[in-house]
């Protein structure tokens, strides 16, 4: 009896230690997944499948070359090069040339019949596998796996968009921003940062304009947005041009130059200020006369020299008055100067006055510069009539 408790104590024993053994393989294999897709840890476990692929491949084409032809060595070659370090990525390539050689020695002679390892499937592989290799190398350069760096690139962009939302404005005014950027790209030198300060009272708004256009301006536009958010609403306005002036002369970048125009309207009054940075002037449409009024201030580009000054010019927006805002992209092309591009897109808002320009803003752009390859964005501030706000 004494002898049945031990042998049980033991198979316990045994039960536990095997269960705790499976736990932490289990936990391992899942820390290590984890740490992988984050690109921080090895890659044992996608090289040892991978690894485990080929010889499996190779089997199957010398049963039957028809079906499974020796070019389908090329599948985890370029799985390796999305998923492997280079280090790595070398004994992959090592068994696929192995596996390589094999079928080419067991099927013959590619004179001899169809369905052998011809140069041609040679060249392919290789193609491929160097391909992968450049691929490999520069996802270890830039340090991040090939899932993640989509991610780092979508996150990236919805940050911009998000940095480039206005806030909403009290009854009576209307708001809205369109932004296309040069080439359909998803990232584009212009942005906007705005913010209400003063308690709410003043809506300040700054619009720029990077050097550059597109996915090589992007992530200037990114960096820039940032520091330009910060220093919006944590300096007067007539100090915020200064200090960002001051931060681009501190990036010593070899394109470091931007234009912006920086909007500070008080919206219990309709009185603004507009200092502008080298930036296309502002279009203030009078209710009163139906005319569009350039308003343009004096400022040097941003990042070109330290100490610069910007003045501002001043205005009010009254009832059913527009203020338009908007980057060179929009107005400017290499065969029509700026007042050219001004006037036609004064021509083209014209036709919102009677109506509103709710959604005016994308349809201005497509009107007056759908295939510029440019960035381009337009900014319209209204303060809307008695009319305007009774049929809303």
């Amino acid at each position: 009896m004494a002898a049945g408790r031990e042998r049980r104590a033991e198979a316990e024993t045994f039960t536990a230690r095997l269960k705790m053994q499976w736990h932490r393989a289990r936990t391992g294999l899942r820390r290590s997944a984890v740490d992988y897709f984050r690109g921080d840890g090895s890659d044992w476990v996608a090289l040892a499948g991978l690894l485990l692929t080929i010889p499996l491949i190779a089997a199957t084409t010398l049963i039957d070359p028809v079906w499974c032809s020796p070019a389908v060595l090329v599948l985890p070659i370029v799985a390796g090069g999305l998923l492997l370090r280079p280090s790595s990525l070398l004994g992959l390539y090592a068994a696929a040339a192995t596996a390589l050689i094999v079928e080419s020695v067991r099927l013959g002679p590619y004179t001899e019949g169809p369905s052998r390892v011809t140069p041609g499937i040679v060249l392919v592989v290789a193609a491929c596998g160097f391909f992968g290799l450049l691929i490999a190398q520069f996802r270890s350069r830039v340090g991040v796996p090939w899932r993640r760096g989509g991610t780092m690139l979508f996150d990236l962009r919805e940050r911009i968009r998000v940095q480039s939302k206005l806030p909403k404005l009290p009854m009576g005014w209307h708001r809205e921003m369109a932004l296309r950027p040069a080439g359909g790209q998803s990232f584009s030198g212009d942005f906007v940062v705005a913010a209400r300060t003063n308690g709410g009272r003043t809506l300040e708004v700054v619009l720029t304009d990077v050097s550059g256009k597109g996915m090589d301006a992007g992530s200037r536009a990114l960096l820039l947005s940032g520091a330009f958010g910060g220093l919006l609403g944590s300096l007067p306005p007539h100090a915020f041009l200064p200090a960002a002036n001051g931060y681009l002369l501190r990036q010593d970048w070899d394109e470091g130059f931007a234009t912006s125009i920086h909007l500070v309207l008080d919206l219990e009054s309709g009185d603004y200020e507009l200092y502008s940075a080298g930036h296309p002037p502002g279009l203030q449409l009078s209710a009163g006369s139906g005319r569009w009024e350039e308003k343009a201030s004096e400022g040097p580009l941003l990042g070109v020299y330290d100490g610069a000054q910007f003045d501002p010019v001043k205005g009010t927006l009254r009832p059913g008055d527009v203020l338009m805002l908007f980057t060179d992209g929009l107005v400017e092309t290499s065969d029509r100067d700026i007042v050219e591009g001004i006037d036609r897109l004064t021509g083209e808002a014209d036709r919102y006055v009677a109506g509103g320009f709710h959604g005016a803003a994308w349809h201005l752009i497509e009107a007056v510069a759908k295939d510029v390859n440019d960035d381009r964005a337009l900014l319209l501030i209204c303060r809307e009539g008695p009319t305007a706000q009774a049929m809303r």
